[in-house]
């Protein structure tokens, strides 16, 4: 047999290898994938519960929040509701005390009147703010802000005695227009002989004298029953005219302007201040969500509102402006100038300067863009004005000289020369070509705060008007930067000017609640036009300067000028500050906005209201028209900007 089978392999086993003993690598394999999908498992587990804690975290948060909200909006209802009940009690004290007032009145008539010695002493007017006020108040930028620092509580109090003072001074001046109301219906049911020489005042108008005591302009009937009694001028007429017993003709409530007697039209007081939505009646009043307008009913109702945009803001809004072609609205805020689309309400640019100070506030007090829309003027209170490219949204040009806020910016009308006016009493006229700059300084004592408020260029570019807290409208010649006007009348701060589209008149708003037209057609007699060689006449501190029929410079005249303008209208309705005024581009109306919250829409021709707009829950700093025409935006401390149209209504 043979043996080669047994030289051979043998063969490899069937069952697989089992590994060895001493392999803990080996050993470990086959118990790897579980405990990795077991520490995911886990892992898993962790990270779900930790996002379902922070979850139920939200939903606390969310429900905080809410509840947070609820109870402020339940606060506000409150505070609304409180405001809105203590408006009615103040109406019923104030009509109880009509009523005593006027019972007193008819028992008075039973008595022998008093002697002249008492005539004019029963209702004094109170004396307006004078604009020598404290440094705090007299600047634009804290009319809304509160101040900071260890002064605070200080001002928090001397602003309460203030709004008690006009309070007061509100509630008299209610009574004293209830009582000049009632006081000639009471004079016509006793029968008086009257004097053959008697002559009617040509104005319509109570007769007056001379009185220093500065009184509001709404105020135009005598104050007192007793015929001797001392009532406030007619705000552009001097001349005492002999007091006459006897019944008084009530004035009409539009007085025709006339160029003999340079006497002035009032709209007299305007019941729409006083007037509540739901004491109106439906045909008079229109109202939104959160807005509400009142019309007239002492004339007809030839306009129409509507609010069109709401835009919030992050703070303040201190300033807005329209582009040339209505298309577009620039506002101002705390460190930002904004550009909206006027139709849609979409924000199409954000201007802000990376390279300024990071420290504490930079409000942009006024903004402006150029004639073609291609840039945006912004004044702030780091003293800088900033020319932006709108396009690459770049700063172009940087005028610096201005040594206080810049509160004011206006182009002119070929967008060569662009205007500012400062809290430092000057305003200055810069070239965009060059960057030159002519200062127009203000040349008052250092005892008085002349800084300037609001600054307007006329649409022919031969003058710039400045509003300035001194109470005084001021008129430079451009070509010159000489003085050539000083517009006297306002019994307290001027905040705004603007000028008519025809140049002939300037409209300007101050803190003592009124507006006023002035006629400056003098200054277009007496100024060249451009290119002329004849000199410019400018005005010194004791300039005179006589010309046909024209006052001569120096003279103490209210409501007038020094090279011959005049104040010939006057707009009082108002309850509080004149912070904003602008003219239609038709020239059709005077628009204002004040710190009552309210918008008048104003008749430049008599004086007086066609609506008041409500939009605001705080006051409205700053109001724009539309070029274009037909549309109104307005700025406001309660955040928003916003964006009414205003269309006329055909009358059939």
């Amino acid at each position: 047999m043979s043996s080669t089978i047994y030289n051979h392999r043998p063969l490899p086993p069937t069952a697989p290898a089992q590994p060895a003993r001493n392999d803990p690598l080996s050993a470990r394999e086959p118990f790897r994938t579980p405990e990795a999908l077991e520490i995911i498992r886990q892992d898993f587990e962790s990270i779900s519960s930790e996002i379902s804690a922070l979850k139920l975290q939200r939903d606390e948060y969310e429900q905080k929040v809410n509840s947070q909200i609820n109870e402020i909006a339940s606060f506000r209802q409150a505070l609304y509701e409180l405001e809105e009940r203590y408006k009615r009690q103040r109406q019923e004290y104030e009509g109880e005390a009509l009523r005593l007032r006027s019972e007193l009145g008819a028992l008075q008539q039973q008595l022998p009147p008093p002697g002249p010695s008492n005539g004019g002493a029963a209702l004094q007017a109170p004396p307006s703010n004078s604009y020598t006020v404290d440094g705090y108040y007299a600047r634009p930028r804290d009319l809304d802000q509160p101040p900071s620092g260890p002064d605070r509580d200080m001002l928090r109090d001397r602003e309460r005695d203030k709004d008690r003072q006009r309070d007061r001074e509100r509630t008299e001046g209610d009574r004293e227009r209830e009582s000049t109301i009632r006081e000639p219906r009471r004079k016509e049911k006793i029968p008086k002989a009257e004097p053959e020489h008697f002559t009617q005042n040509p104005g319509g108008g109570p007769p007056s004298k001379p009185t220093s005591t500065p009184v509001s302009a709404s105020v135009h009937h005598t104050l007192n029953s007793h015929p001797n009694a001392s009532t406030p001028p007619l705000p552009a007429t001097h001349t005492p005219r002999p007091l006459v017993p006897g019944p008084q003709p009530q004035p009409s409530a539009v007085q025709p302007y006339s160029p003999a007697t340079n006497e002035t039209i009032s709209g007299g007081s305007n019941p729409l201040s006083d007037l509540e939505p739901d004491q109106v009646p439906p045909e008079l009043k229109k109202e939104g969500s959160d807005w509400w307008a009142i019309f007239s009913p002492n004339v007809p109702r030839v306009l129409d509102v509507s609010l069109s945009l709401t835009l919030t803001h992050e703070s303040v809004v201190c300033c807005v402006r329209f582009s040339a072609d209505g298309k577009y609205l620039a506002t101002g805020c705390n460190r930002t100038a904004q550009i909206y689309d006027t139709k849609t309400g979409a924000r199409t640019c954000v201007l802000a300067d990376e390279g300024a100070s990071k420290t504490g506030d930079l409000y942009i007090r006024s903004v402006c863009f150029s004639p073609d829309g291609k840039y945006l003027a912004t004044g702030a209170e780091d003293k800088q004005i900033r020319i932006w490219d709108i396009a690459k949204r770049k700063i172009r040009t940087l005028f610096e000289g201005h040594t206080q806020e810049i509160y004011s910016l206006d182009f002119s009308r070929d967008g060569k020369l662009i205007v500012s006016g400062s809290g430092d009493k000057t305003a200055r006229i810069w070239d965009m070509e060059n960057g030159s700059c002519k200062t127009l300084a203000i040349t008052e004592p250092e005892t008085i705060d002349a800084g300037v408020t609001s600054v307007a260029i006329s649409p022919d570019g031969r003058f710039v008007a400045a509003g300035s807290l001194d109470m005084l409208v001021r008129i430079w010649d451009v070509a010159s930067g000489a003085l050539v006007e000083r517009l006297k009348g306002h019994k307290d701060s001027v905040y705004s000017v603007a000028f008519h589209p025809d140049g002939r008149g300037l409209v300007s708003g101050s803190l003592d609640k009124s507006l006023k037209y002035w006629d400056i057609t003098p200054l277009l007699r007496n100024v060249p036009k451009p290119g002329s060689s004849q000199p410019v006449i400018g005005l010194s501190q004791s300039a005179t300067v006589a010309s046909n029929s024209v006052p001569v410079v120096g003279a103490k005249k209210e409501g007038g000028g020094e090279k011959g303008s005049a104040c010939t209208v006057a707009f009082t309705g108002h309850k509080d500050y004149v912070l904003s005024v602008a003219v239609s581009p038709d020239g059709a109306w005077v628009v204002s906005g004040s710190k009552d919250r309210g918008v008048q829409f104003w008749n430049p021709v008599d004086a007086q209201t066609q609506l008041m707009l409500q939009g605001h829950k705080n006051s409205v700093i700053s109001i724009d028209l539309s070029p274009a025409g037909g549309m109104l935006a307005t700025g406001s401390g309660d955040w928003q900007a916003r964006v009414w149209s205003y269309t006329t209504i055909n009358q059939s």
